[in-house]
């Protein structure tokens, strides 16, 4: 708790842009090297000084000490179009609970996070085929199969020990990435169409594994004029390992094909890899096996929802995830938390939660 007061008192400085000398004074220490160890961690937050920051800042004592919270734990990648910003950060703030939920009950119930957090070898400079390459890695050594796509979020959360999510976010936001000192999380639309859930489930994968090395904006528009390069490297990535060549080998030659016969065959292959077409048709544009006037010749229009009239309707995959909803369930059962308030901070009435176990093949707690 000393480390989260700690922290949540320094993004709140940060958030009104205070020096910390400027902060030290109105707590009235006697010199900064006392708030800096507060801020880290290092030193207990006593209660009158607890009092002192609910003064300063103008929040709830529960800001500081309600561990169902993230504020200041967390960094945030948002990959959305043309979301206002008051309106994301309302949105962080929501998300940011009920993965403090996850953390929090995971805790209690005896849930470990990862002991090692794994990390890719690229860099800023690295190219734009190291990234590829590193894609087709990342699948075959994790053996994703002839689908990639179809088995990535099971391997990202067993494998890897990632948190992914599948959220009914605000509109325009179709993922995010998030880290936190102990815990990696992706956010996933599980209203897009299947193609787009998974190219942006793998994008994100990047960004979980080289944020140290490449840390991701806050705010990432996803289909921007110009994309910076570390986006562009994560496109690679994302686009190489769920179509990698050894998979494409299986669909035989492209150069032959014109016109009608070239973009069925990228409709039919995208729908059995479950990928959208236009990310077929620049993947294998960029490894050569679409020539420059194949690829000219192919119409936006001819590929839009992978050659349908309109998009297919689908059932969208569960909402959260089953081991998320395992430690609900378990905390639950436990008395860890009251079903009220997890249906409070999950945004989920409590009369849905019966289906909501059931569509993870998760037994329902007692209370229910």
């Amino acid at each position: 708790m000393t480390t989260t007061i700690g922290a949540r008192i320094r993004a709140l400085r940060e958030q009104r842009k205070l020096s910390q000398e400027t902060l030290t004074e109105q707590f009235g220490f006697k010199d900064r090297q006392t708030l800096s160890a507060i801020e880290i961690g290092e030193r207990k937050v006593a209660a009158d000084e607890l009092l002192r920051a609910v003064e300063i800042f103008g929040v709830p004592i529960d800001y500081f000490t309600d561990p169902f919270r993230l504020a200041g734990e967390g960094r945030f990648s948002w990959r959305q179009t043309g979301v206002d910003g008051d309106r994301l950060r309302g949105y962080e703030e929501a998300a940011g609970r009920f993965i403090a939920a996850f953390r929090t009950l995971g805790h209690q119930v005896g849930h470990q996070p990862p002991l090692i957090r794994p990390m890719l070898s690229l860099t800023r400079h690295s190219s734009f085929d190291d990234a590829s390459t590193v894609g087709e890695r990342f699948a075959i050594e994790f053996g994703l199969g002839d689908v990639p796509a179809r088995r990535l979020a099971e391997i990202m959360a067993e494998r890897l020990g990632i948190l992914v999510l599948m959220v009914d976010p605000i509109e325009g936001v179709s993922g995010a990435a998030c880290q936190l000192p102990e815990l990696d999380v992706v956010l996933i639309n599980r209203n897009e169409v299947a193609g787009r859930r998974h190219f942006d489930l793998a994008h994100e994968l990047f960004h979980i594994l080289t944020w140290e090395k490449m840390p991701p904006e806050h705010i990432e528009e996803a289909r921007p004029i110009r994309r910076n390069r570390v986006e562009q490297l994560a496109d690679n990535f994302a686009s190489a390992l769920l179509m990698p060549s050894a998979v494409l080998d299986r669909f035989g030659d492209w150069t032959h094909l014109t016109e009608k016969a070239l973009v069925d065959r990228l409709n039919r292959v995208a729908g059995e890899l479950l990928v959208t077409s236009q990310a077929l048709r620049w993947r294998l544009f960029g490894m050569g096996r679409l020539s420059r006037i194949q690829n000219d010749a192919i119409t936006d229009d001819s590929l839009r929802n992978n050659g349908q009239s309109r998009p297919v309707k689908q059932e969208p995959p569960p909402l959260f995830s089953k081991g998320f909803v395992q430690i609900v369930a378990t905390a639950l059962n436990e008395g860890k938390t009251s079903m009220r308030r997890i249906a409070s901070i999950l945004g989920v009435p409590i009369d849905d939660f019966g289906e909501l176990f059931a569509a993870h093949g998760v037994e329902a707690p007692y209370e229910l």
